[in-house]
């Protein structure tokens, strides 16, 4: 079962009994399930949250392999059990804040910035899906009385592979995705990311990846301010993409964990690239009670109240997945 993350009282939907499809530009802030009870809650926030996460979170800085290191934003209670977050590609621990200020079920909350993005360190020249995982470890390790993990895409798969290296009660995974994944995007990338052509670098995360339109670019470059974040997250792209397609797929993910839930975005439901990676992942992700039982995948659609309508809404950060705005906050 899912923890509620959304304090209830807040506005909300219950989960649609009846397939109803999500509008591209649904509000969708968090989404809170119990998979027992067929039931849950979509959470559409307008305004923060009273809750000791709206405060100014501790950073902190740990030392990892390769003369490198990572920040993690701690929200809350640091030394409490609580959740660990593992942003995606275009994303980091800052973009995630006003997610944590929604989250009232851990007394603390830990948001991981992966290195290569400001202020954690360089991603060295031995960079490698590994080294994600490793640095992930050495975050549990500080925080060693964590239940539960939240990946989100890239930061899915991580989450995923880091239960494979020691025991975690919980692992929620958001659209996970796994090699193949768009290399045909590498090529052109390589080439951006060594004339630091960063513009570049966004479109073809727009475009060449997640499938957007060319109007949603030029939409996205009329927010100057916007942009220039896109810009700045996009530089570890090319080798993030790059650290992706090259590890060997591997046999079992979350080997060691107690509870595993995969969620996908009903949009993305059976599409490339998103979904058709998501039904790749859930393959290699086994149920505990079974060794031959694909994880089950969760895969919410909602219906919106018509009072809801016209609420003011925050998105959350986003890879660039079709149905979810890119714009950060």
């Amino acid at each position: 079962m899912l923890p509620g993350l959304c304090e209830r009282g807040l506005l909300h939907d219950e989960l649609a009994r009846e397939p109803v499809e999500v509008r591209r530009h649904d509000p969708v802030h968090l989404l809170v399930l119990d998979p027992e009870q067929g039931g849950g809650q979509l959470c559409i926030v307008d305004r923060s949250l009273h809750n000791r996460f709206i405060e100014r979170p501790i950073q902190k800085r740990l030392a990892v392999d390769g003369d490198s290191w990572v920040t993690v934003d701690v929200y809350g209670e640091p030394d409490a059990p609580g959740l660990v977050i593992v942003p995606g590609v275009m994303s980091d621990a800052h973009t995630w804040r006003r997610v944590v200020g929604a989250i009232a079920a851990w007394p603390s909350v830990v948001v991981v910035n992966r290195r290569g993005r400001t202020p954690s360190g360089p991603l060295t020249n031995s960079y490698s899906l590994r080294t994600e995982v490793e640095d992930l470890g050495v975050v549990l390790d500080e925080f060693d009385s964590t239940r539960a993990l939240f990946g989100w895409s890239y930061g899915g798969l991580i989450t995923l592979l880091a239960a494979n290296d020691r025991p975690i009660p919980h692992v929620i995974a958001y659209e996970p995705v796994m090699q193949p994944f768009r290399r045909h995007a590498v090529p052109e990338l390589k080439s951006a990311a060594e004339t630091a052509d960063w513009d570049r670098c966004v479109e073809i995360v727009n475009r060449q990846i997640s499938g957007f339109s060319a109007a949603h670019v030029e939409d996205l470059q009329a927010d100057q301010h916007g942009w220039a974040i896109l810009r700045r997250l996009s530089e570890p792209l090319y080798a993030e993409l790059s650290a992706l397609n090259a590890a060997p797929p591997p046999d079992v993910m979350a080997r060691q964990a107690d509870q595993v839930d995969l969620i996908i975005g009903q949009c993305n439901r059976g599409t490339a690239p998103y979904g058709t990676s998501f039904d790749n992942v859930r393959q290699h992700v086994l149920t505990p009670e079974s060794t031959n039982s694909p994880a089950r995948a969760i895969w919410p659609t909602f219906r919106r109240r018509q009072s809801l309508a016209t609420s003011s809404t925050t998105s959350p950060p986003s890879d660039g997945h079709p149905c979810q705005r890119t714009a950060l906050h």
